[in-house]
């Protein structure tokens, strides 16, 4: 039962969740079916979460079978509302187009009103025979470009798109490629008023490659990183590496684990980004003595083809890094016992809802004990899983920020950076390692990553699901249990 205290808590938290739910209801009601669909598939989503946290507050603990019923299931509905919702939008596009079709008729009748007749760049940037060329790759069943204006050393295009985006932007591309060759690049986004745009830049101003001096940098980071590693493993063993550094071989197992998680997390953001044919540059590790490393930097050296892209080379890193951190931690779990390595106080588990819950499982009653043996692979599991939910959080270009937008989109991203940062802040003041993290993404990573060639597609539903759980597990894992919930679980 809940106790006095955390009646009025727990019954915010519901307000709290139906508020959302009915101020989405609200916000999608003037769209109509396909407003009702995506804010279902909002719903479909948080109520999973509900059930869990609010049973679990009230002392009920789902077990893993059913946590993974709730998963399938809300992923499954999911998915079955975003193909209706995309069914619902076709139909929508397609009376649009007829609509407009039916609109610009008595316009085309005349030879003078060709689709690009009104097509004059304000202080022209680009060389008049290549505007002419880059003109005629527009059309009516493409995109119909209305108006043209000069940007950087490109221009804006403004007009109706008369297609798939994805479908478009392909054969736009190819056009554009079969006339001026490697030249140009093009972009379809989104103007602030959300009505799709064709910009097209000069592929000068490409990403570059990491300089010789970039690489050096990288490369001493990575060292610093290293010894970061070897002097957070002493501090768990109860020595300072860098005042004892004759006892190497003892921090070596532990600081050698830490730095196989890292450099597999790395190895996932590699591997999608070579599947996609995508340049990065080296990682930029960031050394950090309290857990090793805080991740690393990594820079698109290439244009992106699309967000979906973005979203596949993104949480690749975390999946790797984070899939080998559990199977670590539950490793470590089932090894563990009486003389292990590491004694901690039972007050350790509260610090993790997922760490906490899984050690319930595996470990049972011995975390009613003061004190509990360990094995070390329980402590390279968590600061692994530590590592991977910091580098979810969705702020900027971290893994967690390059998620968000990958699946809602720039503005969404920008929002909610903000507000992450605001999170650290108000965190830091229980947690200073909070405020260190806010300060490393507001100097480092707050910007949004630019924007992909083709920024309007958005990713499928299956990715959808797949980045909001990635999102909750950085909660579970950042998130400490109360010690009146680690007590129903019998943890302390």
């Amino acid at each position: 039962m809940l106790t006095a205290s955390e009646t009025p808590i727990i019954t915010a938290i519901v307000l709290v969740f139906f508020g959302i739910l009915a101020w989405g209801f609200y916000r999608a009601r003037p769209f109509g079916k396909l407003g009702i669909l995506a804010w279902l598939q909002s719903v479909v989503l948080m109520t999973p979460w509900l059930l869990f946290f609010g049973l679990f507050a009230a002392g009920i603990y789902i077990n893993i079978v059913g946590v993974l019923f709730l998963l399938v299931g809300s992923t499954a509905l999911y998915i079955f509302l975003g193909r209706k919702l995309r069914s619902a939008g076709q139909d929508a596009i397609l009376r649009q187009r007829a609509t407009e079709r039916i609109a610009a008729t008595p316009a085309l009748e005349t030879p003078e009103n060709t689709v690009n007749a009104e097509l004059k760049l304000e202080e022209p940037r680009i060389p008049e025979e290549e505007l002419n060329a880059i003109k005629g790759i527009f059309g009516l069943d493409t995109f119909f470009a209305t108006e043209a204006i000069a940007y950087q050393q490109g221009a804006i295009f403004k007009g109706n798109l008369r297609g798939e985006p994805e479908e478009v932007h392909k054969r736009l591309t190819a056009s554009l490629e079969e006339r001026l060759g490697d030249k140009y690049r093009l972009f379809l986004v989104e103007n602030p008023d959300t009505k799709p745009v064709i910009i097209v830049l000069p592929s000068s101003n490409d990403p570059r490659p990491s300089t010789i001096s970039q690489k050096i940098f990288a490369g001493i980071l990575f060292i610093a990183t290293i010894a970061t590693c070897l002097e957070a493993a002493g501090l768990l063993l109860r020595f300072d590496f860098f005042e004892n550094p004759s006892r190497f071989a003892e921090a070596l197992p532990i600081a050698a684990g830490i730095l196989t998680i890292l450099l597999i997390h790395e190895l996932g953001h590699w591997l999608l980004a070579r599947h996609h044919q995508i340049r990065l540059s080296l990682p930029f590790f960031l050394p950090a003595v309290q857990i090793g490393s805080f991740g690393a930097i990594t820079r698109f050296e290439s244009l992106l083809p699309n967000r979906k892209v973005l979203f596949d080379i993104a949480i690749a890193g975390p999946a790797a890094g984070g899939i080998a951190s559990l199977v670590t931690l539950i490793i470590g779990l089932l090894l563990s016992h009486q003389g292990s390595l590491f004694q901690l106080p039972n007050e350790f588990f509260q610090g993790s809802i997922l760490v906490g819950s899984l050690a319930r499982i595996i470990l049972g009653s011995a975390l009613q004990s003061s004190v509990v043996d360990i094995h070390p692979l329980v402590v390279i599991g968590w600061l692994g899983l530590v590592i991977t939910a910091i580098n979810l959080m969705p702020a900027g270009v971290l893994d967690g920020g390059r998620i968000v937008q990958a699946i809602y989109g720039r503005k969404t991203a920008g929002r909610v950076t903000v507000a992450t940062l605001i999170v650290l802040g108000i965190a830091s003041l229980a947690n200073p390692l909070a405020m260190y993290w806010a300060i490393v993404i507001l100097f480092l990573q707050r910007d949004l990553e630019r924007p992909s060639l083709n920024e309007i597609s958005e990713p499928d539903d299956a990715r959808a699901a797949l980045g909001l759980l990635a999102l909750f597990l950085m909660i579970a894992t950042l998130l400490p249990l109360t010690p009146a919930l680690a007590g129903r679980l019998g943890i302390g």
